[in-house]
């Protein structure tokens, strides 16, 4: 998705805006069986499906929370924060993460972001601050809430 007339120079003028929300996305009991394996959390609550029934208060299993705070990254590449003029937008960091609603399996979430802040760098860079809501469909509650951090690159970083 492009921003209209979003670019590095004016990315100052989008703080305090929405700049969009991404498409749906599912989350089903194979991709957290796959986090699990890859990251070795394998809780009962995540990928014990017949228990996580029986004894989970969700009914059902849910997805780790990190597995949902990494939906945020491509979910932002989806909205289109890396504007055209940018070589590059490189992963800076957190400021603050919160998880309030589990994601049950087999259902689906979506990234809304707002800038929060977007800071010129040395070096024609920009460090951009975004408030990401992964919302889940159908509930009241989002999954989390998290203020990431991107460092744009430009042509003068010699990327």
């Amino acid at each position: 998705m492009t921003l209209q007339g979003y670019s590095m120079t004016t990315a100052p003028q989008f703080v305090g805006r929405e700049l969009g929300a991404s498409e749906w996305l599912m989350v089903d009991q194979p991709q957290i069986d796959a986090f699990a394996e890859c990251t070795g959390d394998r809780q009962w609550i995540h990928v014990d499906v017949d228990r996580a029934r029986r004894e989970s208060p969700f009914g059902t299993p849910i997805a780790h929370g990190y597995l949902t705070l990494s939906l945020v990254a491509a979910t932002v590449l989806e909205i289109g924060i890396i504007p055209p003029d940018a070589t590059t937008g490189l992963n800076y960091g957190l400021d603050k993460v919160r998880f309030i609603a589990p994601v049950k399996a087999g259902t689906r979430v979506r990234n809304r972001a707002s800038l929060i802040a977007a800071e010129p760098q040395n070096g024609g860079r920009v460090l951009l601050k975004l408030r990401c809501t992964l919302e889940i469909e159908n509930e009241p509650k989002p999954a989390l809430v998290a203020d990431i951090l991107c460092m744009l690159m430009g042509e003068s970083d010699g990327h």
